[in-house]
């Protein structure tokens, strides 16, 4: 079905939404058509593939952005933790790396401190004790050619582990470090002594021509729609209105105030909450600085279209090769998704594999309101999810690469429900075909 029309509306009378579903998927058509017009959103796209076909290839601009297309780049931000985690694979695709090996096996310098014994696992399982720097990193430090002098190399070697007092799980979200410390592996151990932004350009989005970056180019960066977050202030008061009166959130105030509840304590005790801002002068606007996008921090800024990422995604939910084109081999990509722990993680039990992705599953009656609000409607998929709403996920049994992309941040939608609605559709589509 191909759509190209102008919504309009009394409220919504700007909102353009272009694309193509394929014979029943309509009704994830109809979802996205919905929620563009009641939720808080300004531009957005949304890709799926089962097996080989691209089934959902939607985008929205509530604003009529012209330049707002299928081929606009948006920060995915924690999205892009699953293409570092394709990149470290590529490495035991060639044998040049185990996830079981000791970091120091690849990267000597890094033992000081008291890292030895530290591994690659566990540093893809966000248990590396490096969730925060004690100093903040500029901007210019994360270009390509400085990484390589390495300007970040030298902050990681001479910083010591720090876990939480009493967390005997040892694991805490390496929000922005997971993928500055694996990029440094990464360029130590690939024979070109690639960064993860050169790898990506050069194996995957490349040969793929899927629109997925890490290190923005000059040339590129006007492709970029810039990210804009919905205030804390905002969100709490839309918080308050029913939904069907056209609540603009996912969650109304009760919802809101018991997940901050759940939140509050784990923040406190976090070793995050006295570091210094990971970059300079950071906030989430600043990440729409072109000499941000242009620096290589693989963990929240990756700069994607759900093309691209979803078509990388059905490359995942194929086991790694997609027509004819190999991204990993099966061995590689079996160990990427082998050895899934399940510890907490962002106040609710989270499944990391060996390979640094999560693994959402069924829950249960015993399993918390967040647990249940992460993992039902996605069971199944792989992969992770991005600051504010963004999602690249694969989901092997049933053959989908899904990716939602959006510019409109809801911070406090810390498991990304309004993008889960669409995984949800696009399985029952699958379990009930017209």
């Amino acid at each position: 079905m191909l759509l190209g029309r102008t919504m309009g509306d009394r409220q919504m009378e700007q909102l353009q939404i272009s694309g193509t579903v394929a014979p029943g998927f309509e009704s994830v058509q109809q979802l996205f058509e919905r929620n563009m017009k009641t939720l808080a959103e300004e531009n957005a796209q949304l890709c799926v593939y089962v097996g080989d076909e691209r089934v959902v290839d939607l985008w929205a601009s509530t604003t009529g952005d012209p330049d707002f297309t299928a081929d606009s780049l948006v920060n995915v931000f924690s999205s892009g933790k699953s293409l570092e985690s394709i990149a470290l694979a590529s490495l035991v695709a060639k044998g040049l790396l185990n996830y079981n090996d000791r970091i120091t096996a690849h990267w000597p310098e890094f033992g000081a401190e008291g890292k030895d014994d530290l591994t690659v696992a566990e540093l893809m399982r966000h248990e590396a004790g490096l969730a925060a720097f004690n100093v903040s990193l500029e901007p210019e430090s994360l270009l390509k050619d400085n990484i390589k002098q390495n300007s970040v190399g030298r902050v990681i070697e001479s910083h010591a582990q720090k876990y939480r007092d009493g967390d005997d799980s040892r694991r805490e979200y390496h929000a922005m470090t997971r993928g500055w410390i694996v990029n440094e592996v990464f360029r130590r151990v690939d024979p070109a002594h690639r960064t993860i932004g050169e790898y990506l350009h050069e194996d995957v989005s490349g040969p793929l021509g899927a629109d997925a970056v890490i290190g923005v180019q000059q040339q590129d960066l006007e492709r970029i729609s810039a990210v804009s977050p919905l205030g804390f202030a905002a969100y709490f008061l839309a918080s308050f209105r029913p939904r069907f009166m056209g609540r603009k959130v996912q969650e109304n105030i009760f919802q809101l105030c018991a997940k901050l509840l759940r939140l509050l304590p784990i923040v406190r005790k976090g070793t995050v909450t006295d570091a210094p801002a990971p970059i300079t002068d950071m906030k989430i606007e600043s990440f729409n600085d072109p000499a941000v996008a242009m620096g290589e921090t693989p963990s929240a800024n990756a700069h994607c279209s759900a093309r691209g990422l979803a078509h990388i995604a059905a490359v995942m939910a194929s086991g790694g090769q997609f027509k004819g084109k190999e991204v990993l081999s099966a061995d590689a990509w079996q160990a990427m998704h082998e050895a899934p722990v399940q510890r907490e993680m962002l106040g609710l039990r989270t499944s990391f594999t060996q390979g640094g992705v999560a693994h959402f599953s069924a829950t249960d009656s015993q399993s918390s309101k967040l647990e249940q609000a992460a993992n039902q409607g996605r069971e199944g998929f792989y992969g992770w999810m991005g600051l504010g709403g963004s999602l690249f996920q694969w989901h092997p049994e049933k053959q989908i690469g899904f990716s939602f992309v959006p510019t409109s941040l809801h911070v406090l939608d810390i498991v990304n429900e309004r993008g889960k609605a669409y995984q949800a559709e696009v399985l029952r589509c699958l379990q009930h075909p017209i």
